[in-house]
């Protein structure tokens, strides 16, 4: 088989939700906008969309009708791709994050793997942008896994430090788990592990079954690092992520113009390493996901 024949998913996160439009103007609002950035990321060979719902005029959102909405509206434009949803917040209670997980039953949703200082460090200002402490024990994990189960939602684990992988063990042995299993390396947040390459290998050396097996990852590098974070992932054999809610800049220093452009990047690597971007059919058998039966409801 040569190189080329390996494919890798190439994952988009859309929004997310602290930079807004005055840092990037190619950050979605409404619904019609998530779905234009959807088609531009799909059409540079996105196979899952990462979704954070926002309201309209930009505020963070963690109601029904907001990622109902964009669903819709992502999926009325695009035909088919995995959705994926976040889970993650500071203060919003567990109950509402479940809330529209069951209401609109995503493909996939992220499930932070462990507690952590989360932070935004400015070096210019010499202090903090924002830190918090972020909650992610193994009652709430496990909550939300058994939640995910019922639903027929597979958790995409976000893991920010080395540590976060090992987290996977217990529950594994607990049967909460099965393979494959989608496992993010998130790197750049302060409170997390430094976003070098060779912790890229370090932590791809902690998956489950070891880097090459059946369990599938990716690298979300965080900020201006994520070019070369994303370049060691590809040439370990892992997936990527790349849009605007990661890092808003392409490798030569300009601003994107589009998460299409983030993606178009991340796609050029791929090939230029010998790989290919996955179809969303390939993508879907590579992560355990059913093809789409249901329409959020």
């Amino acid at each position: 088989m040569s190189s080329f024949d390996d494919p890798v998913i190439i994952s988009c996160s859309i929004s997310g939700v602290i930079a807004n439009r005055d840092q990037c103007p190619a950050i979605p609002y409404t619904p019609e906008e998530y779905a234009a950035e959807a088609r531009r990321a799909v059409d540079e060979s996105a196979s899952q969309i990462h979704i954070h719902a926002r309201k309209p005029d930009g505020t963070p959102s963690y109601d029904v009708e907001d990622f109902q909405a964009i669903t819709e509206a992502i999926l009325a434009e695009v035909g088919d791709v995995i959705v994926n949803y976040s889970t993650g917040a500071i203060g919003i209670p567990i109950e509402k994050r479940l809330e529209y997980l069951r209401a609109c039953r995503p493909d996939v949703a992220a499930l932070n793997m462990s507690s952590m200082n989360y932070a935004k460090y400015s070096r210019r200002r010499k202090d903090f942008v924002f830190k918090a402490v972020f909650e992610n024990s193994f009652d709430t994990i496990i909550e939300f896994l058994t939640a995910m189960k019922e639903l027929g939602v597979k958790p995409e684990h976000e893991c920010f430090d080395s540590g976060h992988v090992a987290n996977l063990d217990p529950l594994v042995d607990m049967g909460l788990l099965e393979p494959p299993l989608q496992i993010s390396l998130v790197m750049g947040v302060t409170g997390g592990i430094r976003p070098t390459p060779r912790n890229v290998t370090l932590m791809s050396d902690q998956i489950p079954g070891g880097p090459e097996g059946e369990n599938q990852w990716q690298v979300i590098g965080i900020s201006r690092d994520q070019w070369k974070l994303l370049a060691s992932s590809l040439v370990l054999g892992g997936n990527v992520r790349a849009g605007v809610e990661d890092n808003l800049y392409l490798p030569n220093g300009e601003m994107c113009r589009s998460n299409g452009e983030l993606i178009a990047k991340a796609r050029q690597m791929a090939e230029d390493v010998g790989r290919r971007p996955a179809s969303v059919a390939e993508a879907r058998e590579l992560l355990g996901v059913p093809g789409r039966e249901r329409s959020p409801a």
